[in-house]
């Protein structure tokens, strides 16, 4: 990992700061009680296309789920992430990544940010295994930017466009490396890991060459992606 420093510890959570904007990232393992319930809801849940930039299918999770580790998702947002007022549900639901390699759009073979707000919190539950592989975490090279706020859009855009007329479009498939982006940090998925992010950040999936795209929440790359708005 790019300029990490060792992970801080705490009874219930990880705090991983990496890269050169010092960014923190807390990792929650064994979040649910009851993981086998979850996925079962996932099963019997309407999955379809939601998004032109999500690769894949998502149908809607319920957010109460989160009450059990209420207390500890409170302490997080508002001592490592400094909302003091708290945060206010956004969208809960259950992903899966389906999207063949060949058939993805350009924008989708590079990193992406999910919002240019600060207030804007990512919460991603991994419900497959570390086969399915995790997320990993990026700085723009030209740029050096490792979030893209409102101030630095206009910026990061125009040179990111000006790099894909000159660069040689690479071969679709899921972004692992490359002359545009740099890794700066990776985080390994786990069954019942939680991780929290500001949305701002630049990351990709990481989905294995070899990891078959099932649409099946039985045995395809099954998350719940929650995210959460600053008040």
């Amino acid at each position: 990992m790019d300029g990490a420093l060792g992970p801080e510890m705490s009874q219930d959570y990880q705090l991983e700061i990496f890269g050169d904007e010092r960014e923190p990232l807390v990792i929650i393992d064994g979040f649910v009680e009851d993981l086998a319930a979850l996925r079962a809801q996932a099963t019997g849940a309407a999955f379809a296309v939601t998004s032109p930039h999500y690769p894949g299918i998502r149908a809607q999770a319920n957010a109460a789920y989160l009450a059990e580790r209420m207390a500890l998702l409170q302490d997080i947002v508002a001592s490592v992430f400094g909302m003091s007022d708290g945060a206010k549900l956004v969208e809960c639901a259950f992903s899966i990544v389906t999207a063949p390699r060949q058939s993805l759009t350009p924008i989708q073979c590079l990193p992406h940010f999910d919002s240019t707000d600060p207030g804007r919190l990512a919460l991603l539950h991994y419900l497959s295994g570390s086969e399915a592989g995790g997320t990993a975490f990026y700085r723009h090279v030209s740029t050096g930017y490792e979030t893209i706020k409102q101030d630095r859009l206009a910026n990061y855009t125009k040179n990111l466009n000006a790099e894909s007329a000159t660069t040689q479009t690479p071969t679709p498939g899921y972004y692992r490396s490359g002359a545009l982006f740099e890794c700066i940090g990776e985080i390994e998925a786990r069954p019942n890991r939680m991780v929290l992010y500001r949305g701002y950040r630049l990351h990709s999936g990481i989905i294995p060459d070899a990891l078959p795209l099932h649409a099946d929440p039985a045995t395809g790359r099954l998350t719940v992606n929650t995210f959460l708005q600053a008040r």
